[in-house]
């Protein structure tokens, strides 16, 4: 089939959301990201809102100095403060959001050491820092799925161009570009990322464009073998007889072919995006220190036996991001498979 109009796609859709499970994995695990998305309002040591003296703040926006608010210093306020707190109570009110931590902030009145155990203050309890576990792994679960969205999107762009011009063109630039890959694949990732890592100041992109290096590769035998195996229809012979630029028959003729078994895997790299992340961060490699993560809490498991709590929220966020993400991909392997129309998983 050379197009694939709305039509298609649409019944591809309708197909997907028979399937009850993945159905179900989806809507959670977009409640899950626009919740992460969201986690400024739901886990914050800054109120919400502030009314003081008739006037109305709000310092998750804008940053006030403690004499706004009767204080005596010109520091920004810090309104987790007994004493700036009381200031301003007496003379107006603060919301706060459901979670009054960051995925930064340190309880120093915890009522116990850290880690302290879950409790109406801190509902998964606190890591060895005095930081809110429940804060952290909010913020760390958007970073996580925002850093393999876009290492899936940017996989996927890179791989399908490289896998096409491969399978289109052929011959001497097919043969060279697989040689290269045979070599590329065969370095030792895991050794390679930390070595650079460790050389060069780590962040979300530098980390990002890292595993990019690598992550490309995933999709470019299966587009490859799309376009060697298009590139032979009637239809594609008929419009290079025509003339047609290799731009529109590439993007016109063989891409949507390529794209439909190309889809099937987005989730899976999606998958490996996420492992990838937590590995390095829970070397050490990873995200600068301090950087809300699951990598993190997960080392921070592994060094702190006595807190099963901090093990059982650093998995159990894990095991279920992955286990949406598997879900998912199963449904989208499903929608794809005339043989799965009719079937419910």
């Amino acid at each position: 089939m050379s197009d694939h109009p709305v039509g298609y796609w649409r019944e591809r859709w309708r197909t997907f959301l028979r399937q009850r499970i993945p159905r179900i994995a989806l809507l959670f695990m977009l409640l899950l990201f626009g919740l992460s998305l969201l986690a400024e309002l739901i886990a914050n040591d800054r109120p919400l809102a502030v009314k003081y003296q008739g006037a109305y703040y709000m310092p998750l926006l804008f940053d006030y100095p403690e004499t706004t608010f009767g204080g005596d210093f010109e520091t920004y306020a810090d309104y987790s403060d007994p004493y700036l707190a009381e200031l301003i109570n007496q003379e107006g009110w603060m919301l706060w959001p459901p979670i009054p931590f960051s995925g930064t902030s340190i309880d120093l009145e915890p009522g116990q050491p850290h880690p302290a155990p879950p409790s109406a203050r801190h509902w998964l309890g606190t890591d060895d820092q005095g930081r809110d576990v429940l804060a952290r792994v909010l913020y760390g679960t958007r970073i996580s799925i925002l850093f393999s969205l876009l290492l899936t999107i940017g996989s996927c762009l890179v791989g399908v161009a490289f896998g096409a011009l491969q399978g289109y063109y052929g011959g001497l630039f097919d043969l060279a570009a697989q040689r290269f890959i045979e070599i590329w694949s065969g370095l030792p990732v895991l050794f390679l990322l930390i070595l650079l890592a460790s050389l060069l100041q780590p962040n979300f992109w530098l980390l990002l464009g890292l595993l990019l290096l690598f992550n490309w590769m995933t999709l470019v035998d299966l587009v490859r073998a799309e376009f060697l195996r298009g590139r032979n229809f009637y239809y594609v012979q008929a419009a290079q007889a025509l003339g047609q630029r290799d731009s529109f028959i590439i993007f016109r003729h063989l891409l949507p072919n390529a794209m439909v078994s190309t889809f099937t895997f987005l989730p899976f790299i999606f998958t490996i995006g996420i492992n990838s992340l937590t590995s390095l961060d829970f070397l050490g490699y990873g995200l600068p220190t301090g950087t809300p993560s699951l990598g993190e809490l997960t080392a921070q498991a592994k060094a702190n036996l006595h807190a099963p709590w901090l093990a059982a929220s650093a998995f159990g966020s894990l095991t279920l991001i992955l286990t949406l993400a598997v879900l998912i991909g199963a449904g989208v392997r499903n929608s794809f498979d005339p043989r799965k129309d009719d079937q419910m998983i």
